[in-house]
């Protein structure tokens, strides 16, 4: 029979540096035997921060998981910034390179919710530039996707309206010799004067 699940708790530690403190104690699990369990797990990590998810059970034994440090770490790390920008849609606090960006993607992709590289290089991307981080490079293909959409759209507008000319020629060759009925509603100004 499986455990009974009371609380699942998601708190970050410093890899190898977890200590009993006020963030365990109210979990209710035995606090030394986390602190020893998760610091021999992450102590290869070099004091990153370290996500964790703790599964604790109703007879007060736990299980725990972890996760890849936070993008915003590893960003800050590849740009070699202490922190973002204050205000990212005027300040540049760093760059990072494609390569870096893509490095990040693959390091943090068992975390996302994608599976594809370019959807996790995307969002990592989208949380640089809330960092006020510049991607080199990223730019670029950010301008070639939207030209190559809007050839696309000019070449869809173009294939509507050579469809409709030739639509429109079909009829007109159909029609030919035909008596067309025209209805004049028109009055000539002079009639509007009288």
């Amino acid at each position: 029979m499986a455990k009974e699940i009371v609380r699942i708790a998601k708190l970050e530690f410093n890899a190898g540096q977890a200590k009993p403190g006020p963030e365990l104690a109210g979990l209710g699990i035995v606090m030394p035997e986390f602190t020893r369990a998760f610091n021999d797990q992450t102590k290869d990590r070099n004091g990153e921060p370290v996500p964790v998810v703790i599964t604790i059970y109703k007879d007060k034994s736990f299980t725990f998981e972890t996760k890849t440090a936070p993008a915003a770490f590893k960003i800050k790390q590849a740009a070699g910034i202490k922190s973002g920008a204050a205000n990212s849609k005027t300040d540049i606090a760093g760059k990072i390179t494609l390569e870096q960006l893509r490095e990040i993607a693959e390091y943090k992709l068992t975390d996302l919710n994608t599976n594809k590289i370019d959807s996790a290089m995307k969002q990592i991307a989208g949380t640089a530039k809330n960092m006020g981080v510049v991607v080199e490079g990223l730019v670029d293909m950010a301008e070639a996707e939207a030209a190559a959409k809007a050839a696309a759209q000019a070449a869809s507008a173009a294939s509507a309206k050579d469809a409709a000319l030739a639509e429109a020629q079909a009829t007109a060759i159909e029609t030919k010799g035909q008596a067309i009925e025209v209805n004049a509603t028109a009055q000539s100004s002079e009639e509007g004067d009288k």
